[in-house]
């Protein structure tokens, strides 16, 4: 089949899930709380989401699939499949258990032998928190995501406004943590207006074959402790911090403008060997500063805009910068294979995302544009002339939602580099569609 008609076949879906009502659907409301007493004040909730994704994809230059060239790609996978509960045990304690498994496709994500099949369940978080101070000062400990650097490093992944997270925003993704996740202890607070979080994070061992480079920093084995923060203001209304999750946009439902910064920083976190072959250690010290804006517009048409934007400046050690492509359509051709895009290192990253909700005009379906940018310029990725080659990427996609963030339809275009010839870039395609139902 040609590439336009699986592009076609995609959007005649859309068309199709757009007369797709939410009927019997009840309201959600506080979804499934178990009271544990007479009052409610001592509970259980359970959350469940399944995010799947159907996906084409124009692969880069020299990707193969089982030995055999694949210069384009259509796929069905589990992007997320979660399970998360939280107790509220009594008013200064809490406990948070998530589990689940990520990014299974056909020939990847399964159980070490197996391909993409029986993928590994594994925890997201596992953290008790202690209510110290009123809502000044809480502490936890465990699995946890109460993270620095920005409000994405935080994000929910239930409710985004595009389809899914930058992935630059959790620079060292299952390197020194857990899927976005370190064992640490963190406090978290309100002080008036602001809200904060502060973490210190005992951090995985990386890279455990010591791999070492000439010039090319790579992660230290020996590394431990990190510390972390973020902190943020709130002009107007005030966001929940029971749970670290940050939400993505509120499709009109509160007003809210936050400007926030953030870092994360561990000594000796990478090294090195210099011309020499003296084994040289470098710090990792990442920043970012970021403003969030959700604002209903008005009341009779019930529209909203969303927009989020974000500088980050990472040092990660010497011209490093690591190419990464979520749900990869192929198996072989190297580091630049798929779907992959060079997507953190050492340099600075400018995003923005722009969404609006537009005025109501059913009772069974809402629809949402988007809009996303993002510029890097990684200090590692240069052409001939020894000049940064900067990556920009473009998103632009369509949230349909038949219940809130509840149950929705995202349909999502990527305009991606190939990165393949630093020298002579060329743009890829992508186009995916998911459906997000969540409890």
């Amino acid at each position: 089949m040609k590439t336009k008609n699986y592009i076609l076949l995609i959007f005649l879906i859309i068309t199709c899930i757009t007369d797709v009502s939410a009927q019997g659907y009840p309201d959600y409301e506080s979804g499934l709380k178990v009271k544990i007493n007479e009052s409610g004040s001592r509970y259980f909730r359970l959350l469940t989401w399944n995010q799947i994704w159907l996906k084409y994809n124009e692969n880069n230059t020299g990707s193969t699939l089982a030995g055999e060239p694949e210069n384009t790609a259509v796929d069905l996978a589990l992007r997320r499949i979660r399970l998360l509960t939280y107790a509220q045990l009594t008013d200064k304690f809490i406990i948070v258990t998530h589990f689940g498994i990520n990014n299974q496709n056909t020939f990847s994500g399964g159980a070490p032998g197996m391909g993409g099949k029986k993928p590994q369940l594994f925890f997201h978080d596992a953290y008790a928190e202690h209510k110290i101070w009123k809502n000044y000062v809480s502490i936890g400990a465990g699995l946890h995501y109460w993270n620095g650097i920005s409000r994405m490093s935080n994000a929910s992944t239930l409710n985004f406004l595009g389809m899914d997270a930058t992935i630059f925003n959790w620079p060292n993704i299952d390197k020194n943590e857990q899927f976005a996740r370190y064992l640490g202890i963190y406090l978290k607070g309100k002080i008036k207006k602001f809200d904060y979080r502060l973490a210190v994070n005992d951090a995985f061992q990386a890279n455990e074959a010591k791999a070492i480079f000439t010039d090319v920093a790579e992660y230290n084995p020996h590394a431990k402790w990190n510390t972390a923060g973020y902190v943020f203001y709130q002009f107007f209304e005030e966001e929940s911090n029971l749970l670290p999750y940050l939400v993505g946009t509120y499709l009109g439902s509160k007003k809210v403008l936050n400007v926030g910064v953030g870092f994360q920083h561990q000594k000796n976190a990478m090294w090195l060997r210099n011309q020499v072959g003296d084994t040289i250690t470098q710090d990792q010290m990442m920043f970012g500063a970021d403003v969030f804006l959700d604002m209903p517009l008005s009341k009779k048409h019930k529209d909203a805009i969303t927009f989020y934007g974000v500088y980050y400046n990472y040092d990660m050690g010497s011209n490093y910068v690591r190419h990464i492509g979520i749900l990869n359509p192929s198996d072989g051709g190297g580091a630049l294979r798929g779907n992959a895009v060079p997507t953190v290192g050492t340099g600075s990253i400018l995003y923005g995302q722009l969404g609006y909700l537009v005025p109501n005009f059913s009772d069974k379906l809402r629809l949402q544009p988007y809009v996303a940018y993002s510029h890097a310029r990684f200090k590692g990725l240069r052409n001939a002339n020894n000049e940064i080659v900067p990556v920009n990427l473009l998103d632009a996609g369509l949230n349909l939602y038949m219940a809130g963030h509840h149950a929705k339809w995202t349909v999502n275009y990527r305009l991606r580099p190939d990165f393949t010839d630093v020298n002579n870039l060329r743009n890829r395609n992508e186009l995916t569609l998911q459906l997000m139902v969540y409890l």
